[in-house]
C-alpha cells in the first residue's frame, strides 16, 4: 500500500488556506493544519480536529514549540510538504493602510514573525522529515511584495518581499537535501481579507476578475506534486496578469 503523503499548512482557517486543505484532502493527503484559531467543526474534511495545531506564529516561543508538536503528530513519518501560508496585514483606524510613517515597531515585529520568520523556523526545524520525503516547501508571498499596494500595509508588503528572497536562499540550502522550495504570489483573491475598493483594482486586471481561492490552491498543489519535480527557487504569479 503506498504511503499517504502529509502536508503541514499554516494559516489554514480561512480563504486560501481553507481551499488548500480541501484540495490536498481530495487527493488523499493527510493535512496537519496550523492556525491561531481552534479547529472549526464546520470544516468539511476528515480527521481535521485530530490533525489541527493551534499556534500563534506571532509568538516566537509558540512557533519553536510547534516543531516538536508537529514531530509528535507525524509519529516518525515523513513530511512531504510544508506550505507557509499564514499572513497578517494589520490596518489603522477604519481599515486605513499602515505606511512606513505610522507603523509602530511592535506591529513590524508581529507581522514579520508571522509572515517571514515562522516560515524558515518551521522549515529548518522539520528539515529531516522533509528530506526523508524528498519533499517540497511553498512560501505564499504576494503581489504586494513587488509594488506599493493601495490596501496592503508597508510591513505586510516588505515581509512578503523578504519571503520571496528567503525562498531563493532556502532553495539553495535545502536543494542538496532533495527538498524543493518555491514561492507562490497571489494577487486579488476573493477572500475575507479583501478591502473595500478592491473592485476598482479588478477593473484594471487583464482578466477583469478576482481570483478564487481554489485557483491558488491548485497552483500550490502543483508545486508540492511530482509534476513540478525539477522546479525550485521560483515564484509563480497567480494574479490574472496583474504583474504585467
Amino acid at each position: 500500500m503506498p504511503e499517504q503523503p502529509t502536508l503541514l499548512l499554516t494559516g489554514a482557517s480561512r480563504g486560501i488556506g481553507h481551499a488548500t486543505v480541501k484540495r490536498f484532502s481530495s487527493e488523499g493527503w493527510r493535512v496537519i493544519s496550523c492556525s491561531r484559531q481552534p479547529f472549526d467543526e464546520r470544516c468539511p474534511w476528515p480527521g481535521g480536529a485530530d490533525n489541527h495545531l493551534q499556534v500563534d506564529l506571532a509568538d516566537p516561543k509558540q512557533t519553536i514549540a510547534a516543531i516538536d508538536k508537529v514531530k509528535a503528530m507525524l509519529r516518525g513519518q515523513k513530511l512531504h510538504a510544508l506550505v507557509n501560508n499564514a499572513g497578517i496585514s494589520p490596518k489603522g483606524e477604519n481599515g486605513a493602510r499602515l505606511s512606513t510613517l505610522d507603523t509602530d515597531l511592535s506591529t513590524w515585529g508581529q507581522v514579520f514573525h508571522v509572515n517571514f520568520f515562522a516560515s524558515v523556523v518551521l522549515a529548518r526545524g522539520l528539515k529531516d522529515e522533509l528530506a526523508a520525503a524528498k519533499g517540497a516547501v511553498v512560501n505564499v508571498t504576494s503581489i504586494a511584495g513587488v509594488r506599493v499596494h493601495p490596501f496592503a500595509g508597508a510591513a505586510y508588503a516588505t515581509s512578503k518581499a523578504a519571503l520571496a528572497a528567503l525562498t531563493r536562499e532556502m532553495a539553495h540550502d535545502f536543494g542538496p537535501l532533495g527538498v524543493r522550495v518555491n514561492a507562490l504570489a497571489p494577487g486579488e483573491v476573493e477572500t475575507a481579507i479583501l478591502s473595500p475598493g478592491t473592485d476598482k483594482i479588478v477593473n484594471t486586471l487583464p482578466l477583469r476578475r478576482l481570483g478564487q481561492p481554489i485557483e491558488v490552491a491548485d497552483a500550490i498543489y502543483f508545486l508540492c506534486s511530482d509534476k513540478s519535480s525539477y522546479i525550485s527557487g521560483t515564484e509563480i504569479e497567480v494574479n490574472g496578469g496583474q504583474h504585467v
